[in-house]
């Protein structure tokens, strides 16, 4: 029995339907009459007809199959270029598997969802390179200050590389965006530090910072848009440039503005500016004062604060050359008591006399007479300074001096033992006085030693008020051996003094001392202690004191008297010896009574 819808049951109904007809047009043609030669033409025209439908049939049937075939060839392709641009290689084609079990319509049904599949992927993978790409062409170009030629360069490689997009080469894109990104945080922050720099360098300068960044780049001064600021190497050197431009400026202008303060500070001491008038420049004067790379204040190193500081310099440049007579006068006196000072004669030609004169005569010009005037205080204070330790060494003999003028003084007073309230104090100092007094021919013999070799290496005389210093200590050398001498001849005096009292009481009988006072006053200011505990104040310094009136000198001694023979010599005011003592040959009693007293002393420069 023939299957329904095989081939065989086909043809066998076509067939029997077909002889059917055949026969129902043998009957219309014999009805008809048709002859036997239009009948075998019009069956051979029949026969014709229904090859052609055959044929026409088989051939759409043939086209459709082998459009069938390209369309699975075709897929097949589509999925291996699929699988080999997303780096699928682990999913094996329905086609290849089915390919001998199904027909043509079924392989292109069964792999069609595998197809779908994998363009989604593609879509999916070419969105997340192109986002990639987008990125890195847009930090390139940031980077590269988007140079035409780079950029062009960048979106051929992309293009080029667009069919691979395997997870391989979107992590390799990956990588180099991220790469890029942190070069591009880098430079960002980089160029921020550049413009943070600058704007603080314009700050102090006083210069607009919105203009001086624009000379580098436009974008850079709008801060509020970070993306938009050129980040490429042109624009990193041109804000180095900038700064080191500005860092020119700023030490230029530092320069400048401390060449005004220094001369502003001298005209504030020349012309004794009042404090009020120097606080309205106390921020100028005190950025001075620090390094210049400190400097943070907005607008202190502006032209216009220069202007002003040089406004006020040239104020008082005018104010002090209508005083320049009287400034002169000042810092001459100022020259004068430096030399009091340190004992240094001052250099006559600029007295106050010659430079008055020469003022008026208008011979001189002011300023140079001041500029003169200032160089030889200058001078003094590097000699004084050369001759500090001598004149500390001078100090303490002067010192020593007093302290020995102080100890005989003391000496003469009877009653510098008593118990009152301030005599152990004088006992004390007593006791110090005398290791000093031992001290001082070794003072003056280092002190010799320390001028001459403060000569030898000045190659100049170490002079002292305008004597030799060594001229001064070989004369106080001199002097005191004198005084030695002199208190040795009186200590012999004095013996020959107290046998003759003892023989004359042996003949005559003893008579009575004359009344002595308790306390007397020295007529150089020092008080004896009368028994009342007041302590003596501080003598003032003088030369040596001694019994005898010879002078002992000392440099003192020297200073702002006349010349006599070669040297300075003053004859003392006043000397150690006790007022009411005037001379051995004047009555006798007088003189033994008191002999007696001073040489009972056991530190009288009488004793042996």
């Amino acid at each position: 029995m023939l299957e329904i819808g095989s081939p065989n049951a086909l043809f066998f109904r076509t067939n029997t339907t077909c002889n059917n007809l055949l026969r129902e047009l043998q009957k219309i043609w014999v009805e008809i009459g048709e002859s036997e030669t239009e009948k075998d033409r019009m069956l051979m025209e029949l026969e014709r007809e229904c090859l052609q439908i055959y044929q026409r049939k088989v051939d759409e049937a043939a086209n459709s199959k082998a459009k069938l075939h390209q369309s699975v060839a075709a897929i097949e392709a589509e999925v291996a270029s699929l699988t080999a641009a997303l780096g699928v290689f682990n999913i094996n084609s329905p086609i290849k598997l089915d390919k001998g079990s199904k027909s043509l319509k079924e392989q292109l049904a069964a792999v069609t969802p595998l197809v779908e599949e994998l363009r989604i992927q593609k879509e999916e993978r070419m969105k997340q390179f192109s986002d990639i790409k987008a990125q890195i062409e847009k930090i390139s170009g940031e980077i590269s200050g988007y140079s035409d030629h780079l950029n062009k360069v960048m979106i051929s490689s992309l293009t080029l590389e667009e069919q691979d997009l395997t997870l391989r080469k979107l992590n390799e894109y990956q990588t180099h965006l991220r790469t890029l990104q942190k070069e591009k945080s880098d430079r960002l922050n980089k160029v921020l530090g550049y413009v943070n720099e600058v704007h603080a360098l314009c700050g102090v300068l006083g210069v607009d910072f919105s203009q001086t960044v624009s000379e580098v780049h436009p974008s850079l001064h709008r801060t509020e848009q970070e993306q938009s600021a050129n980040i490429s190497d042109s624009t990193l050197e041109g804000l180095e440039h900038m700064i080191q431009k500005l860092k020119t400026e700023r030490k230029a202008r530092f320069q400048k503005l401390k060449d005004v303060v220094a001369s502003l500070f001298e005209l504030w001491n020349l012309m004794d500016t009042q404090q009020e008038e120097r606080t309205k420049f106390g921020r100028v004067t005190y950025v001075v004062r620090s390094s210049e790379s400190t400097i943070t204040e907005p607008g202190i190193l502006s032209t216009e604060t220069i202007e002003q500081v040089s406004a006020e310099v040239d104020s008082l440049s005018k104010l002090k050359a209508s005083r320049m007579k009287e400034l002169v006068m000042k810092r001459r006196s100022e020259l004068e008591d430096l030399c009091r000072l340190t004992h240094i004669q001052p250099d006559t030609s600029t007295s106050a006399e010659k430079s008055t004169a020469l003022i008026d005569s208008g011979l001189v010009d002011p300023s140079e007479l001041l500029s003169n005037i200032e160089m030889q205080i200058n001078k003094i204070k590097d000699e004084a300074q050369s001759r500090k330790d001598i004149m500390d060494r001078i100090d303490r003999w002067l010192s020593a001096c007093e302290e020995e003028n102080w100890l005989e003084e003391y000496n003469l007073d009877e009653n510098r033992y008593s118990a009152g309230r301030g005599g152990h104090v004088n006992l004390k100092r007593a006791e110090r006085a005398r290791v000093t007094i031992n001290k001082i021919p070794g003072m003056v013999d280092n002190l010799i030693k320390k001028t001459l070799v403060w000569e030898n290496d000045m190659q100049n005389s170490f002079l002292y008020d305008g004597v030799r210093l060594v001229n001064i200590l070989e004369d106080y050398k001199l002097t005191r051996k004198q005084q030695e001498e002199e208190k040795k001849r009186y200590r012999d005096q004095k013996k020959r003094q107290d046998l003759l009292l003892t023989q004359r009481e042996s003949i005559y009988g003893s008579k009575p001392s004359p009344r002595r006072s308790s306390s007397f006053r020295k007529p150089n200011g020092f008080n004896i202690s009368n028994g009342n505990g007041s302590v003596p104040p501080t003598p003032r310094r003088s030369s040596v004191g001694t019994t005898t009136p010879d002078l002992l000198l000392t440099p003192r001694s020297y200073s702002g008297h006349h010349r006599q023979n070669g040297y300075f010599k003053e004859v003392r005011r006043h000397t150690s010896t006790p007022s009411n003592y005037v001379a051995m040959q004047k009555e006798d009693t007088v003189s033994t009574t008191y002999t007696s007293i001073y040489s009972s002393e056991p530190d009288s420069p009488l004793q042996g």
